[in-house]
C-alpha cells in the first residue's frame, strides 16, 4: 500500500518485461551483423549504396528489432560463413597451430605468412590459428607504422599474448586475439 498526497493506492506497480525485439543492443551484438553485411556485399547480394545504408542502420540500431530489420531479406546464416564443425585436432595439427603463434613472436608476420601459404590447407583448425596469428602480427605492424614506431611497445605485450595463444593451440582450444583487424580469413 502506497500513500501519497492524493490518497492511498492499492495498485501493484509492476513493469512488464520487454519483448526480445525491444531489448537494447551492444556493440558486440552489432559486430556480427556488420560482418554479415560485408559478406553479402562480397557475394553480390548488396550494392555499395545499400551496403552503406545498412551499415549505418546497423551501427545506429538501438534494439534487436532494428538489427533484425537490417538483415531481414538476407539469409540468416550465409552458407559460406556457416560455422564449420572442427573435429578434435590431432597432435600434429595442435603443434602446427602452436607453431604459427610462436613463429609470430620470432619472425613477426613472416612466419605465419609462410605457414598460411604452405600449411593452411591441412585442416580448418590449423588454418584458423594461422590466420589468427597472421592477423595479429599484421595489426601490430600497422600499429607500429601508423604511430611512427611508438606502437612497437605493444610487441612486449604481444609476446605474452602469442605465448598464451600457442599454449591454448596445444590444448586444442580456439583462440582469438583481442583488438585485431581480421585481414585474412
Amino acid at each position: 500500500m502506497v500513500t501519497g498526497r492524493r490518497g492511498t493506492h492499492d495498485q501493484d506497480m509492476t513493469i512488464p518485461a520487454p519483448s526480445p525485439g525491444a531489448l537494447r543492443v551492444s556493440h558486440a551484438e552489432r559486430e556480427p551483423i556488420v560482418e554479415r553485411l560485408q559478406q553479402a556485399y562480397a557475394e553480390g547480394r548488396l550494392d555499395k549504396p545499400e551496403l552503406d545504408l545498412r551499415l549505418h542502420l546497423a551501427m545506429t540500431a538501438k534494439t534487436r528489432a532494428d538489427l533484425d530489420a537490417v538483415l531481414s531479406d538476407l539469409d540468416p546464416v550465409p552458407r559460406a560463413a556457416a560455422p564449420q564443425v572442427i573435429a578434435d585436432p590431432t597432435a600434429e595439427q595442435r603443434l602446427l597451430a602452436a607453431l604459427a603463434h610462436t613463429l609470430g613472436i620470432v619472425t613477426l608476420f613472416v612466419g605465419p605468412l609462410v605457414m598460411m601459404c604452405t600449411r593452411a590447407r591441412r585442416s580448418p583448425y590449423v588454418r584458423q590459428h594461422i590466420a589468427s596469428a597472421l592477423n595479429f602480427q599484421l595489426t601490430l605492424l600497422i600499429l607500429t607504422i601508423v604511430t611512427l614506431g611508438v606502437g612497437a611497445i605493444a610487441y612486449a605485450v604481444a609476446w605474452a599474448v602469442a605465448g598464451v595463444a600457442a599454449l591454448l593451440a596445444l590444448t586444442g582450444t580456439p583462440f582469438r586475439y583481442p583488438f585485431t583487424l581480421r585481414l585474412v580469413r
